[in-house]
């Protein structure tokens, strides 16, 4: 049985919030879970106390257990102190100019 620690939907239509439990990787996503060990609400501010709420001895409870953070609940755990901070890998930015458009603004620069 792999645990997952994860984000639970809850909440009206267009105003989300989420509850942070532990439940078997297989269950679905609003469905059976173990345990709640904390809320988000994206709602509120950034800086708002109340918008990521973690009960960090369970947490750190199931962790030694073997469950797994999802990537945005990892990213919590790390902020938090909980688990070491995920890496991201660079995100090629799309809007960027190709190869030829850069070397005609270098030439150009260079003129």
């Amino acid at each position: 049985m792999g645990l997952k620690i994860r984000l639970s939907r809850a909440g009206a239509k267009k105003r989300p919030y989420y509850h942070i439990v532990v439940a078997d990787s297989r269950s679905p996503r609003d469905g059976r879970f173990i345990e709640k060990v904390g809320s988000y609400n994206p709602m509120l501010p950034a800086d708002h106390a109340e918008r990521i709420r973690l009960q960090n001895d369970r947490i750190a409870h199931w962790l030694s257990e073997g469950a797994l953070a999802t990537d945005r609940v990892a990213k919590f755990l790390g902020h938090a102190g909980l688990a070491p901070m995920p890496k991201y890998n660079e995100q090629p930015i799309q809007s960027a100019p190709k190869k030829k458009a850069q070397e005609r603004a270098k030439a150009a620069a260079g003129a």
